[in-house]
């Protein structure tokens, strides 16, 4: 056996021991770290502070980032444990100086680096840089490659502590015989080795923003973590696609080496404080660094609440160094367990889908031992209740709830555990029509509760009728009390709403004051679609459709409208749409009013296509919308096919809904123009020529929405579609 494959054996392995110790802690204990990691002394919990990139990519400056290690000291970031202050890309001067020395851009950064380093550490905090093992970086800046030495030499004297080390722009050429993995090996082991001789502690940060690269599978020895994942968007669905693309990789984390899903985006505004808060906890339960890239400045109180949440940093920061694991995961609902160095467990309950719903597991089942009864503290709300052993919670979507548990040390002395929940019979519904409701309190506790009252409230303009008593004298240890409510949609209303419907359960535990506690349910009300308008879906997903006078609404999932280089027929969307509306010389026109998608692909506008329902879209057909990335796109068939196969972006604008799109039709040629002031003044998109459509003397027309990502499901709505 060469030596290469009895390495690649022992790593083997090596990660599937490390896997069952992890797998086997869950039930049995607490989780023995490996050894294997770079031996540098940092990172022996994951890193915390932050980096610039989200927040002004390449418009860093010494100005921005002195203004910001003073807010992190201001505003608690650092005394709750952020100390690294991070420089992405675009910091360097275009051009190394004569002796082949990197240098700070002289306008952003007019003094050099070693000022700012000395003004960031006088405050006690770290300095990070950001290089790249290729020739040059991302955005085209010297990179390191055969400059290694040199480079972490100056590191060092300017006083870096971290360095992200990412990997555009490699002469893989100059590697005759070795795989792209192998060349990225030699690579980053070669910064790694330099970084180690400067003799100054540095934390070293691979940024592998490709799955395929699999640097968790080779990179411990070398660096202190390494991306698991792609760059994440600041919106649910990127998120999503983040955790689960490194949830399951908990054999290779451990002190000194970390799974890095990316930087936080709490604080960007493309996703509400829920998710947010959500996106907090699962880094946290998954040892993550915990690094924002904001506008530490601008934060507002709730966003610096979630950075600050001491209970959920120690989750994340526990000594053990271990990463949760999932030990359940169905239909888009999680429990993820984490063991902690004291024998604790971060049980974290997370609803991944776009209903609230209710989520259990058991003490026993997340890892502690068998005991009479157990204390829960939640994390985000404090409260400190008692269980018999299972620990539940009813978690809105998106959301999560993160438990701290151990065995209570006096079994009775702390008010019952109980999880109030709400199950419609369905989650959508049309105008006017009906469903029922069930309202659950569980008693999850070691003792009983009395004088138990559900309740239950509704939006204005729905009806509600209780079909059974809501009252209970008493409810045992381990039992529920269950009431059916019917609740009728009000017969008039918008394309589509979410309408607010609140379960609330008043009871008196043994001993203390009486309590209450809510549930919230967000059901989805649509208008009926009307004659001439149908429908097409050609996504994974059921599409929800919505009509109400001169408005549209589409619920849906799907990849999107786009032209992916050497791939099959992927178009992927859901339409309303009129049939053979569209003739030879037609305009068509519609206002975006709200558009939640992700991506550059996912997004909201106009489509044409000589068949709609085709099942796999249609030979001819153009796109004009506007993306998840907040650009303008139009997408074509330039050379024919079931797909587009062509698009353009319109350069340097970045737009957001509302926005009027406009397809100006003549035959096989299409104008498109969008509009930010509702149609007041018009800008052009391109003019383009569309393989097939001089053949159909009428299209199919409408508008389309894809969520960006085939595992999320938002909702785009739209005003005033006409067609001329």
């Amino acid at each position: 056996m060469r030596r290469r494959d009895r390495h690649r054996m022992r790593m083997r392995l090596g990660r599937a021991l490390l896997l069952l110790v992890c797998l086997s802690a869950v039930g049995l204990g607490a989780l023995a770290p490996a050894a294997a990691s770079e031996n540098n002394g940092v990172a022996t919990t994951p890193p915390m502070g932050w980096n610039d990139w989200y927040s002004v990519y390449c418009g860093v400056s010494a100005q921005l980032v002195e203004q910001t290690a003073q807010a992190m000291v201001s505003d608690g970031l650092k005394a709750a444990g952020y100390d690294y202050v991070n420089v992405d890309d675009c910091w360097m001067a275009s051009s190394r100086d004569s002796s082949g020395n990197l240098v700070a851009d002289p306008t952003r950064f007019p003094g050099g680096i070693k000022p700012v380093a000395d003004y960031v550490h006088g405050l006690g905090l770290k300095l990070g840089l950001y290089e790249d093992a290729g020739t040059t970086t991302c955005a085209h800046f010297p990179g390191s490659f055969g400059h290694e030495a040199q480079d972490a030499a100056t590191f060092a004297a300017w006083g870096v502590d971290y360095v992200k080390y990412d990997r555009c722009n490699i002469p893989y050429g100059d590697f005759p015989g070795q795989s792209v993995q192998q060349v990225q090996q030699t690579l980053y082991a070669r910064m790694s080795n330099a970084l180690a001789a400067t003799g100054r502690p540095i934390v070293f940060s691979l940024c592998n923003p490709d799955p395929t690269d699999a640097p968790w599978e080779w990179a411990a020895p070398i660096g202190n973590l390494w991306r698991t994942t792609t760059d994440i968007q600041d919106n649910f669905g990127s998120m999503l696609v983040n955790f689960e693309g490194t949830v399951d990789l908990a054999a290779d984390a451990h002190p000194g080496a970390w799974n890095d899903p990316d930087l936080l985006q709490v604080g960007n505004g493309g996703s509400t404080a829920l998710e947010y808060r959500s996106e907090f906890s699962l880094w946290a339960e998954m040892a993550a660094p915990l690094i924002a890239s904001t506008n530490v400045s601008a934060l507002s109180p709730t966003a610096l609440s979630i950075y600050e949440n001491r209970e959920v940093i120690a989750v994340d920061q526990d000594p053990l160094g271990a990463q949760g694991v999932p030990i359940s995961r169905r239909n888009g609902l999680w429990v993820i367990s984490k063991p902690l160095q004291d024998g604790d467990r971060s049980v974290l309950l997370f609803n991944s889908t776009d209903t609230a719903a209710p989520i259990s597991t058991t003490a026993t089942v997340a890892g502690l031992p068998t005991a009479r009864g157990y204390r829960l503290q939640n994390l985000w709300t404090g409260a400190v209740t008692e269980s018999g052993g299972r620990i539940s919670a009813f978690v809105p979507a998106h959301g999560v709830v993160m438990y701290r548990v151990r065995v209570a040390h006096r079994p009775g002395a702390l008010p019952p555990h109980i999880a109030l929940s709400l199950a419609p019979a369905a989650s959508e519904l049309r105008l006017g029509e009906s469903t029922t409701v069930r309202e659950t309190f569980e008693n999850d506790g070691i003792s009983e509760v009395k004088g138990l009252k559900l309740t239950f409230s509704l939006s204005p303009g729905w009806r509600l009728k209780r079909l059974g008593p809501a009252r209970a004298k008493h409810v045992a240890a381990g039992h529920r009390f269950t009431v059916a409510f019917r609740i009728t949609a009000p017969r008039a209303g918008a394309p589509v709403t979410l309408a607010s419907v609140a379960g609330g359960a008043s009871y008196d535990p043994p001993a203390l004051p009486m309590r209450a506690t809510s549930a919230i349910l967000g059901e989805r009300v649509f208008g009926p679609l009307r004659a001439p308008f149908k429908t097409a879906d050609t996504t994974n997903y059921p599409a929800s459709f919505g009509e109400s006078g001169n408005g549209l609404a589409i619920r849906a999932r799907g990849a999107g409208v786009f032209a992916p280089a050497n791939a099959p027929a992927s178009d992927s969307f859901a339409a309303i749409y009129e049939t053979a509306r569209a003739g030879p010389s037609a305009t068509v026109q519609t206002t975006v009013t709200y558009d939640p998608a992700g991506g550059t692909s996912g997004g909201a506008g106009l489509i044409e296509r000589n068949t709609m329902s085709a099942p796999q879209g249609s030979p001819a057909g153009v796109a004009l919308f506007i993306t998840g990335s907040s650009t303008i796109v139009m997408a074509w068939n330039a050379g024919g096919g079931q797909d587009v196969d062509s698009r353009y972006q319109v350069p340097g604008v970045l737009v957001r809904a509302p926005v009027t799109l406009r397809l100006v039709r003549d035959g096989a040629t299409y104008a498109g123009y969008y509009s930010t002031n509702w149609g007041i003044s018009w800008s052009p998109v391109d003019t383009v020529t569309v393989a097939g459509a001089a053949a159909a003397a009428q299209q199919d027309v409408g508008v389309f929405h894809a969520s960006g990502l085939s595992t999320w499901t938002t909702t785009a709505t739209f005003s005033d579609l006409t067609v001329h």
